[in-house]
């Protein structure tokens, strides 16, 4: 997947205007070396939906190629979920003149979700689904790892999620292998606040794909309160994500993850404090 010899003259114009700037990279390295995401030979697929948080990241990634000691390679990977909306067709032209290696993947998604979902489960119903679509084409472009683009105010979301809902001390993980073995997942973005990648996207000009999935604007989701709800509390203390991030941490951890949220409850009544 590497860079052609007049791919990379375009490249290297691109991404002369695009430089991350180091509120980003900083963070983002950190979570690199915190959690062993990126190792020497590495060849990274990316899942880019075209919204400014794949879209920041992809050209995160691309900086690190060209700056950081550790050698990898890296390409990116669209699931189009095929609802009305969606329109990813700019993306391959992008990412030719920026010299990425580009895959599209077009899967009914929404058609069948119809038949297998809840009304508050789309996302995550569509997320397994994307998932997997992106997990075979990792292993047919011969990757060992796929990037995922979600930032530190998806993982707040999800522990919060998970504690009202599901009972259970749990978010996203940073870093850590699917059910096969074959593959490495990781999410360099973990300590990065959304509003970064939004100004981000937005000073550098990248065509970003607008509610790149209409099924979850049109559909009442538990993230979308529990944006609405952090937004509040933050507020009211503007070191809530700092905190939350420390709250987190040990669940971000692939094994200590899943030590605590199967640590057993005894169910024992609590006596008078």
């Amino acid at each position: 997947m590497s860079l052609a010899s007049g791919g990379a003259a375009r490249y290297l114009s691109a991404m002369s205007q695009t430089r991350p700037p180091k509120s980003l990279l900083r963070p983002v390295g950190r979570a690199i070396a915190d959690y062993d995401m990126i190792r020497d030979g590495d060849r990274i697929l990316l899942g880019l939906s075209g919204g400014k948080d794949s879209l920041s990241l992809l050209h995160i990634l691309l900086h690190l190629q060209r700056h950081a000691p550790v050698r990898f390679e890296l390409g990116a990977v669209t699931v189009d979920p095929e609802v009305e909306g969606f329109e990813p067709a700019r993306l391959k032209p992008y990412l030719a003149e920026l010299g990425v290696p580009y895959h599209f993947r077009a899967e009914p998604i929404m058609e069948r979700a119809l038949g297998h979902m809840t009304k508050d489960s789309y996302c995550s119903w569509c997320a397994r689904m994307k998932r997997g679509t992106m997990y075979t084409t990792a292993r047919e472009a011969g990757c060992n790892v796929l990037a995922l683009g979600q930032h530190l105010d998806d993982l707040a979301e999800s522990f919060l999620m998970s504690a009202f809902h599901g009972g259970r001390l749990q978010t996203m993980k940073a870093h850590y292998r699917n059910d096969d073995g074959d593959l490495r997942i990781i999410r360099p973005l973990v300590y990065v606040r959304e509003r970064q990648l939004a100004d981000f996207a937005a000073s550098a000009g990248f065509p970003v794909i607008r509610d790149n999935c209409p099924a979850c604007f049109r559909m009442p989701t538990q993230r979308a309160h529990m944006k609405a709800l952090l937004a509040g509390e933050e507020a009211h203390n503007n070191q809530l994500f700092k905190t939350l991030l420390s709250a987190m941490r040990p669940l971000m951890d692939d094994d200590s993850h899943k030590n605590i949220y199967n640590f057993p409850f005894s169910g024992r009544k609590m006596g008078k404090c």
